[in-house]
């Protein structure tokens, strides 16, 4: 993160990292495809988890309460990353390549939602509405998370995401 900071990302070689990180490239290239994995590293993990929640969510709970669940599970995976999730925002916004390539990694998440849901007996259309509303829920609320001077909590941020989405849609 600190060359992608300093150089920024285009510029930064894998020699380098693999030099800063004090490993051979070799060794770079067991762990990660390319440099820009070093990115979306754990990702997913993440998307684990959040199935796994929205699977286990309580029965009664509608699709957007479960995927609520599973958002809040991830908040709380990140809490503690403030810093770095700031860097990692402005290293994929400065670089178009990076930027498509967490819109895939959230694509995605989409896809695997609508499928728990599907599993939750919830039908289509609605289990990829919810599951692209959860996902829009989610950038919002991240979005706001990292900008510089909140200092607001994620989950809290996702809750009120939801809260909007809910008084948007009864107003129409």
């Amino acid at each position: 993160m600190a060359l992608f900071a300093e150089r920024g990302f285009e510029n930064t070689t894998v020699s380098e990292i693999a030099e800063r990180a004090g490993v051979t490239e070799r060794t770079f290239f067991r762990h990660f495809a390319d440099k820009r994995e070093v990115l979306f590293e754990g990702a997913g993990a993440l998307e684990e988890l959040l199935v796994t929640t929205v699977a286990d969510a309580p029965d009664p709970a509608g699709p957007l309460d479960a995927i609520a669940a599973g958002l809040d599970a991830i908040a709380e995976m990140f809490q503690e990353r403030r810093d770095f999730s700031r860097q990692r925002r402005a290293i994929i916004a400065a670089n178009p390549e990076l930027q498509e390539r967490e819109l895939i990694k959230l694509a995605n998440w989409a896809v695997a939602l609508a499928e728990v849901l599907r599993r939750r007996g919830v039908p289509d259309p609605a289990a990829a509405l919810a599951a692209e509303t959860g996902i829009a829920v989610f950038r919002i609320a991240w979005e706001r998370w990292t900008d510089e001077g909140n200092d607001r909590d994620f989950a809290e941020l996702i809750q009120e995401s939801f809260a909007e989405l809910k008084a948007v849609t009864a107003a129409t």
